[in-house]
């Protein structure tokens, strides 16, 4: 019997970007946006707030685009403030790369396992899904799907007791399963 866990965000991450007013490197993001349009011209942004000093940055989500190639749907997000639009911007590759700046998951995310009845079993195969590109490591995420002390998960992997087919002593921020063998 195969149990499924999930990775579920519980926020959106923190920002890391240098602040122009401070020495702080973190921003949180409230979802919200601002439009400009100038003409048949329009620029978007998502508003992030310094989390040392309260200054504001923004981060582009559109640039000097013009009005009627922007999908209706997108614009109504935009002027709604769309938190799970503010989700889907922040994981997009694009709009990181062009604002230069880096996501911190921490205290952002948490892990479903659909209970513990599994834990006392021989063999566990438990497949994990990703609700989000959220890099965790997967000791720290197996350690806390089975309860389990992180260096007892490094010595299952050691001893070949816990075995899948991706690197286990890194981060993932994708689908993978893996066995456990008490």
């Amino acid at each position: 019997m195969l149990n499924s866990w999930v990775v579920v965000p519980t926020c959106l991450p923190f920002v890391l970007r240098r602040c122009h007013a401070c020495p702080s490197d973190r921003f949180r993001t409230s979802g919200k946006f601002r439009v400009n349009a100038n003409h048949k011209l329009i620029d978007a942004w998502l508003l992030a707030l310094c989390t040392a000093c309260g200054g504001t940055t923004k981060l582009t989500v559109l640039e000097r685009m013009n009005v009627r190639s922007v999908r209706p749907e997108l614009l109504d997000r935009l002027h709604d403030n769309d938190p799970s639009l503010a989700a889907e911007l922040l994981q997009d590759p694009v709009v990181r790369r062009r604002n230069r700046i880096a996501l911190d998951w921490d205290n952002a995310w948490r892990l479903d396992t659909g209970g513990s009845d599994h834990l006392d079993r021989e063999v566990i195969d438990v497949p994990v899904r990703f609700a989000a590109r959220i890099p965790v490591r997967l000791v720290r995420l197996i350690a806390e799907g089975c309860r389990l002390p992180r260096a007892e998960v490094e010595r299952l992997i050691t001893a070949g007791k816990l075995v899948s087919a991706v690197r286990l002593n890194g981060r993932l921020s994708g689908d993978f399963t893996f066995t456990l063998k008490r």
